[in-house]
C-alpha cells in the first residue's frame, strides 16, 4: 500500500530513534519470527507509520508506553486502528511495560495471532 513521502521519511526517522521496548521486541521478532513469517519495523501504510508489521498475516503491532492513555492518544489510536480494519489489517496493540517484563510472553502472542492462532 502507498504512503505519502512524508510518512515514508517520518518512518526513516522513527527507525533512528527506537524507543527500547520497539528495540527489544525487535531483536526478538527477528530471532523468533519462524514459519515464514516477517516482520518489518517502522513501516509507512498511507498516512501511518506502524511500529512492526507482518504482511502475510496481515498484523500490525504496536508498542503502546503510557502516552498511549493520555491525552488524545486512545481517540488517534481508534481511528487508526478503524483505518486499518477497512483495509484488512488486524492491529495487535501490546503494551511496553509487558515487553519490557514477559518478552517471551509477547513475542509467543504475536507469533500465535499472526499465525491465526
Amino acid at each position: 500500500m502507498h504512503a505519502p513521502e512524508a510518512t515514508i521519511e517520518n518512518a526513516r526517522r522513527l527507525r533512528r530513534e527506537v524507543t527500547p521496548p520497539e528495540a527489544r521486541l525487535w531483536m526478538a521478532l527477528r530471532r523468533r519470527a519462524a514459519g515464514g513469517l516477517r516482520f518489518r519495523r517502522q513501516h509507512p501504510i498511507g498516512p501511518y507509520v506502524l511500529d512492526f508489521y507482518c504482511d502475510s498475516a496481515k498484523l500490525a503491532v504496536e508498542v503502546d508506553g503510557f502516552a498511549h492513555v493520555t491525552g488524545d492518544h486512545p481517540e488517534r489510536d481508534a481511528r487508526r486502528d478503524k483505518w486499518l480494519a477497512l483495509r484488512g489489517i488486524r492491529t495487535l496493540r501490546i503494551d511496553a511495560r509487558g515487553v519490557r517484563e514477559e518478552l517471551d510472553g509477547v513475542v509467543g502472542l504475536i507469533i500465535a495471532v499472526a499465525n491465526g492462532r
